[in-house]
């Protein structure tokens, strides 16, 4: 499809008519890949796995023929293919065609080289012009929770709660800020020395976040939260031990009932992933508006009015502020307001919304605790200039949040839910709390994991418990509660 090949008999208005021809010291050419790997290696293959002494590494004048090579076929197939005609075609198709053009220019350069290593060669280009270069093996693996780049020549990984070392590395500081703004140029957002804090995301959802030099001495640093293909639901996490059984349907009893919910949590805690299980027990036919600063909620229901955020301009003109869009969501009908993550004046906005019918309404927020999540909205509606007395504030918190579930990321590097605590009313001045479940460590095992189990607060009748009568599941409440009073 790219042009008329010999003995094919094919043409295609994407291969250009002249292609030039461009030396190996090209400096146009568009090209990455990883240094460890020798010419003859698979990129993104063995780079992976955790560096290990014993480990050959290619020389530098392996690396730099490579480069050379590789410089050399990525300009001349610049020259030959349109890559704005080439984006457009499915990801698969223009792989195919790519590699066609790669053996063309291989074949007509004379290069000596095996079937296998043009075809490494070949994934590797492709995953240069088309994806995000050394990355796309990382991006690919499910099991991986956060990608961090800290300039050209680290690549760290989290898997199982735990940051490992990969081998993969970019050419140069320069082509890791062309696939960073690849990235964020998808969602219409910009890095450069103008701009050179960026948050954004990734097609799948993926959060991302780049600062780029100067801020960031060393090169661009990037860092992926990754998201995994497939929603996760309740059932998922009681499999992967972050809840108990009855603790999951204590949760999912507190979500039908429309109870008001903020999760708290430390950063890679899980929040988000909670937030999504819980939005899962919302009905199917009531109408949710979400805003988030980069959209990556995975809701569950049909009917879903997603909210995004938008950064002002060079000119410092056109910013969308969070609290804009939660003011703006309450004359849009919503049955409920989902906020992705609370973090500034929008919590009033947020408050106001839970006590004016918006049941079911929930949100995210960072704090280690219960009680400290209770502080930090306090602390944000403060920081709106609102001229309120403490007490007043405590109050409207106090009546607007029925239930806080903390998630918490333990030092063996699980992620598990340690409370959930339920909002009694006021006495004087302070915030009356108890706990309906919480997380109790009863040892660690020989492999460094810790043993725990997930035991009720010994409440006999939660705040909640005619909202659950309302709906029709006050006799299901009461028998989760014994269960988990009795160490279920």
């Amino acid at each position: 499809m790219f042009g008329k090949k010999s003995g094919s008999g094919r043409a295609s208005s994407f291969r250009r008519e002249a292609p030039p021809v461009v030396s190996a010291s090209s400096t146009d050419a568009q090209s990455a890949t990883d240094m460890s790997s020798r010419p003859s290696e698979a990129p993104g293959e063995q780079m992976i796995a955790l560096s290990k002494p014993e480990a050959t590494q290619p020389t530098e004048e392996q690396r730099r023929g490579y480069y050379a090579q590789k410089n050399e076929i990525t300009a001349a197939l610049m020259g030959v293919v349109d890559l704005p005609q080439l984006a457009s075609m499915p990801r698969d198709e223009a792989e195919l065609e790519l590699k066609s053009v790669i053996n063309d220019i291989v074949a007509s350069r004379q290069y000596v080289m095996s079937t296998s290593e043009q075809e490494r060669l070949s994934r590797t280009i492709c995953d240069d012009v088309l994806g995000y270069g050394p990355l796309e093996p990382l991006l690919a693996r499910d099991d991986i929770a956060d990608i961090m780049v800290n300039g050209a020549g680290q690549v760290f990984i989290e898997t199982d709660g735990r940051i490992q070392l990969t081998k993969i590395r970019f050419r140069d500081n320069q082509q890791l800020l062309e696939i960073c703004q690849r990235m964020v140029s998808q969602v219409g957002r910009r890095v450069d020395e103008a701009s050179p804090i960026c948050d954004a995301r990734l097609l799948d959802g993926s959060r991302v976040n780049v600062i780029a030099p100067p801020l960031s001495i060393d090169g661009p640093s990037l860092t992926i939260r990754k998201f995994r293909k497939e929603k996760l639901r309740m059932a998922d996490l009681v499999r992967f031990q972050s809840i108990s059984s009855a603790g999951a349907k204590l949760l999912e009893i507190a979500g039908a009932c429309r109870t008001n919910i903020l999760i708290s949590g430390g950063t890679g805690s899980g929040k988000t992933t909670l937030l999504n299980c819980l939005s899962g027990f919302a009905a199917d036919d009531e109408r949710i508006v979400t805003c988030e600063d980069s959209a990556e909620l995975q809701l569950q229901q049909p009917h879903v009015v997603r909210l995004e955020t938008r950064p002002p301009n060079i000119e410092g003109q056109g910013e969308i502020t969070m609290r804009s869009l939660v003011k703006n969501c309450l004359r849009m009908r919503p049955e409920r307001i989902i906020v992705g993550e609370v973090r500034g004046p929008e919590a009033f906005d947020l408050l106001q919304a839970m006590n004016t019918g918006h049941d079911g309404s929930m949100g995210t927020l960072h704090a280690n605790s219960p009680r400290e999540a209770l502080s930090r909205v306090e602390s944000m509606i403060t920081m709106g200039g609102y001229a309120l007395p403490s007490k007043t504030i405590r109050e409207m918190i106090a009546s607007a949040v029925n239930v806080i579930v903390q998630a918490q990321r333990l030092r063996d590097g699980s992620r598990r839910i340690t409370h959930m605590t339920e909002i009694v009313g006021m006495e004087g001045d302070t915030i009356v709390t108890q706990d309906l479940l919480r997380f109790e460590v009863t040892g660690e095992g020989p492999d460094g994991k810790l043993i725990g189990r997930h035991v009720g607060g010994g409440v006999g009748q939660p705040q909640f418990y005619e909202r659950a009568r309302a709906y029709g599941k006050a006799e299901q409440l009461n028998a989760v509660l014994a269960e988990l009073d009795s160490g279920g």
